[in-house]
């Protein structure tokens, strides 16, 4: 019965929390896309050479920059150093993202580090608990449950301090990099900044609802599995 009125509260603040924070993935890829915006991005360096300009800027010229362009998304990887660019060559977009990845790679080592280790550890431990509810070889299923939301609690909270103060520092850097480079007139920089606030305004809480989605998605499909096993 427990595991019924879990699936009930978790599904219930999902769909709340949605309507709050206004979610609308379609709105931002509908922002992402602007023929204007993306030509005159076309007239800046290659996004090695962004990345590379924009790391030089941040004194950090150390790290190891690749583009892959079969990525779905560029990232940065705290283990080796490494800033992953996705295929993003075609929009304007390229622009802020790069400077975000940047951005990730000055942020506070051990945190960083506790973040890529913590994550792994998180995703394992509910890879675990489900397998044995799974097979009804977990007792104390609850507890368990407990454990795991306390685990995505901290992983939320050290996530989303990576990645705000990346997505909100990213918007100045990419800003003070267009005015250096002054390919572009001062006002097609400011339409474009202003598309990098707008983009901001939904993206940022879209990552933070996105988020907390998957911890709700997780919990959902182990209080499923918990029901399953309780019949079985």
């Amino acid at each position: 019965m427990e595991f019924i009125i879990i699936i009930l509260v978790t599904t219930v603040l999902a769909i709340l929390l949605r309507y709050i924070f206004g979610v609308d993935k379609k709105k931002i890829l509908e922002l992402a896309k602007n023929k204007k915006l993306d030509n005159m991005a076309k007239k800046y360096p290659s996004n090695i050479e962004i990345c590379k300009r924009y790391l030089k800027k941040l004194n950090n010229e150390n790290v190891i920059i690749e583009e892959n362009k079969e990525a779905e998304a560029s990232l940065y990887i705290a283990i080796t150093n490494k800033i992953v660019i996705a295929n993003v060559s075609d929009t304007f977009t390229r622009i802020q993202t790069i400077a975000h990845e940047c951005l990730h790679s000055i942020q506070d080592r051990k945190i960083l580090i506790f973040n890529f280790i913590f994550s792994n550890i998180y995703l394992l431990y509910y890879v675990v608990i489900c397998i044995l509810s799974l097979f009804n070889l977990l007792t104390f299923k609850m507890m368990f449950l407990s454990i795991f939301l306390l685990l995505s609690l901290i992983n939320y909270i050290v996530r989303m301090y990576l990645e705000n103060d990346a997505m909100i520092k990213a918007r100045f850097l990419a800003k003070e990099y267009l005015e250096e480079e002054k390919i572009s007139k001062k006002e097609d920089i400011d339409e474009m900044v202003k598309s990098f606030d707008d983009l901001n305004n939904l993206g940022i809480k879209y990552i933070h609802y996105q988020f907390f989605l998957n911890c709700v998605i997780k919990v959902l499909i182990f209080s499923i599995i918990c029901l399953f096993s309780a019949v079985f």
